[in-house]
């Protein structure tokens, strides 16, 4: 057993997992859904407690670990290094970093015009998707003639 707690939804679900599904994470409590089944995806994730299988979610050992469970012999369960997050190449995100990688850097304005987003939504992916997620550093400095620049650091 290790150290780790987990809620009780996150149990419910890891335990149905285990003993309905072969580990295959596919019920989740009625109450929990989008944002939030989300959001309990990324923490089981995360803490390396699920794992991906193709396009599906799947208890890692160290799930069947935390529940005391016998872990099974297949190899879709054994320990993996969990994934890093990634954006897909062809993605608005993508596209974003590297407006802002480029030795002029962007705009929002310029980032707007590119992507179709709303300033608010722009400065929302750069404190969180960029900043808290992804972990990049974004600086930004006012040049003259010209809007504030943002650039990945």
């Amino acid at each position: 057993m290790t150290d780790i707690k987990l809620t009780d939804t996150q149990r419910q679900i890891l335990e149905h997992a285990v003993k309905h599904t072969g580990g295959k994470l596919d019920w989740f409590p009625d109450n929990i859904k989008g944002g939030a089944r989300n959001k309990v995806i990324d923490s089981l994730f995360n803490r390396a407690l699920i794992t991906r299988d193709g396009d599906d979610w799947c208890v890692a050992a160290e799930g069947y670990d935390v529940l005391g469970v016998t872990r099974p012999s297949c190899e879709a369960t054994q320990p993996t290094e969990p994934e890093q997050r990634r954006t897909r190449a062809n993605s608005k995100q993508a596209e974003v970093i590297a407006m802002l990688k480029r030795p002029e850097g962007a705009t929002i304005n310029e980032i707007c015009t590119a992507t179709s987003w709303q300033q608010h939504t722009v400065r929302g992916t750069f404190a969180g998707a960029f900043k808290k997620k992804l972990g990049l550093e974004i600086t930004s400095v006012k040049e003259p003639g010209r809007d504030r620049v943002y650039r990945i650091a």
